[in-house]
């Protein structure tokens, strides 16, 4: 079923939760503007702990109650907000201090104007549907909490070289061999994530209503093999067929994990979305073409 379209951030908002990219004067000094502009309004204000933070970059934030998560820095830090809520139903503004922030509402020259927008009932919210990866080996779950909200990429470890990579679609009796290919991976993206890594790597553009997975293999050594739009309902296996094959998975950039030889990856999609904070007259066609550059007109003759 599709996500719901055009739905309101109702309020009110009284307990603000806030991610951060790292410790630096220009986050310190958004942090402050934020926290006084909240403070002077009675909303109190919950902030990570970055010295909590593991090696994967969890977030570490205290969220019981909160009725909003404020991500400040860039789109990273916005897809490391969204694992925070995974499951919680809670929205999640990006506040850009980065260099793209396709996924951010507003740069932190706007902070002050566009919280106002979104605590004075203006902003909308947009569903984005996420992915669950787990690692099986001999049959059996032996992890299963790899959430992304743009992509799970399998790819070579250590030396650049390319690998054997087989797909299966499907569950049970109905599970289906797609086909093995030699690549340096294959990326698994949600339309969200087919503005990332998916399209550096040839992917199609999905648009977020979309429901899909996006199946793009990474420098495929034969022109015959070309990335594949599956169901958002399909179950998506890799594994490799090679003995000796050592690979990583990576999880929207951040989570890093080794992938034995005798381990498959399994990904499903998340059962519930992660709803993102935009202001009116931002849509994804509107920052497609202005973060991406997508047909721009070249300059008049003179």
């Amino acid at each position: 079923m599709s996500a719901p379209e055009g739905v309101r951030l109702e309020g009110p908002i009284r307990r603000v939760g806030v991610v951060l990219r790292e410790r630096n004067a220009e986050i310190e000094s958004a942090l402050g503007r934020l926290t006084r502009w909240l403070e002077a309004r009675g909303v109190s204000m919950t902030v990570e702990r970055l010295e909590a933070r593991g090696a994967s970059g969890d977030v570490s934030l205290e969220n019981p109650g909160l009725d909003l998560v404020i991500a400040l820095g860039g789109d990273g830090t916005l897809l490391r907000a969204a694992r925070a809520v995974v499951g919680k139903n809670i929205p999640v503004l990006g506040v850009n201090l980065g260099r793209l922030g396709f996924l951010t509402a507003f740069p932190d020259a706007e902070l002050e104007a566009g919280l106002g927008a979104v605590l004075g009932g203006q902003a909308m919210l947009d569903f984005r549907f996420a992915l669950r990866g787990r690692i099986e080996r001999d049959g059996e779950v032996h992890e299963d909490n790899f959430f992304a909200l743009n992509d799970i990429v399998v790819h070579t470890s250590g030396a650049a070289r390319v690998t054997p990579l087989t797909l299966y679609v499907g569950t049970g009796s109905a599970r289906e061999e797609v086909g093995s290919f030699a690549a340096d991976g294959v990326i698994l993206a949600t339309p969200t994530g087919s503005t990332a890594y998916s399209m550096s790597a040839g992917g199609p553009i999905i648009v977020p209503g979309v429901e899909c997975i996006v199946v793009t293999p990474i420098c495929p050594h034969s022109l015959a093999v070309r990335p594949l739009v599956m169901p958002a309902t399909s179950e998506i296996r890799v594994s490799s067929p090679h003995p000796d094959a050592g690979h990583q998975v990576t999880v929207d950039g951040q989570v890093e994990r080794g992938l034995a030889a005798s381990e498959l990856l399994v990904v499903v999609r998340e059962p519930k979305p992660i709803a993102l904070v935009r202001l009116p007259g931002q849509t994804f066609f509107r920052t497609m073409r202005h973060k991406l550059n997508w047909a721009q007109r070249l300059p008049e003759r003179t």
